[in-house]
């Protein structure tokens, strides 16, 4: 995907984020992160809109601490939260294609806005779904190419760090295979990192095959990791869903 699809991609979901809160309401509990109520996820979301923004439109190389945000609530709250997410849409519109600033995966878009672009996209597109769950809804479809890219996000960024805590005792294969687009993905648990590679890559002692964007809810644990789409040993699928939140 390209940076401008990214950007079209992260308004689109913040606009619909904004509209699902508002008709669930500030206090409404939020299922998929049960210590969260809307007005909650509101002030999370938009404090990483502003802390992103201010990477690229600063051109800041260092990272900084993640702003706490204000006690607002009601008409207030959901104002503040547009206004965010309108800032960073137009910073990353209108920022420097060679802009540098810090980034934080070990795998990463071609460039800093390239990597902002993607990551406030997904992140937005996930605590969307948060806001959905809220309402007891069914998640709205995402592009199965923006869905496969956000696991190759999660798989080859996130649980690569060293701070991941998906790990096993002894070495381990989970395949990750997208039905609708062709992706696969084999990811090697040990007692380190995780480290996965594209396409198959030996046996694999668990495989999880569906449409992108089931693989999308459920990896980022917004969906149960289980049912028809999990073959194998099981054991894998519950370590993800005990160990893979982010």
């Amino acid at each position: 995907m390209e940076i401008n699809d990214f950007v079209k991609t992260l308004e689109r979901e913040g606009e619909l984020l904004a509209e699902v809160a508002e008709r669930a309401g500030p206090d409404a509990q939020v299922p998929t992160c049960p210590q969260w109520r809307i007005a909650d996820l509101l002030r999370h979301t938009g404090s990483v809109h502003r802390w992103a923004a201010a990477y690229v439109a600063e051109a800041r190389r260092d990272p900084v601490p993640f702003p706490d945000p204000p006690e607002l609530t009601g008409a207030e709250l959901f104002a503040w939260f547009r206004a965010g997410h309108a800032d960073l849409v137009r910073t990353l519109q209108e920022a420097p294609a060679d802009v540098q600033c810090w980034t934080f995966l070990p795998t990463a878009p071609p460039s800093p806005l390239a990597f902002w672009a993607r990551r406030q996209a997904h992140e937005t597109a996930v605590h969307r779904m948060d806001a959905e769950s809220a309402l007891g809804a069914e998640f709205s479809p995402v592009d199965p190419g923006f869905a496969e890219d956000g696991v190759d996000e999660l798989l080859t960024g996130f649980h690569a760090r060293p701070r991941s805590r998906v790990r096993t005792p002894e070495p381990r294969v989970l395949r990750v295979r997208a039905a609708d687009t062709g992706a696969v993905w084999t990811v090697h648990l040990s007692p380190e990192p995780a480290r996965t590679v594209l396409g198959d890559e030996g046996p694999a002692d668990c495989e999880l095959r569906a449409e992108a964007g089931w693989l999308y809810a459920a990896l980022w644990n917004r969906l149960p990791l289980a049912g028809p789409a999990v073959t194998g040993d099981p054991q894998l699928a519950r370590l993800w869903g005990e160990t893979a939140g982010v």
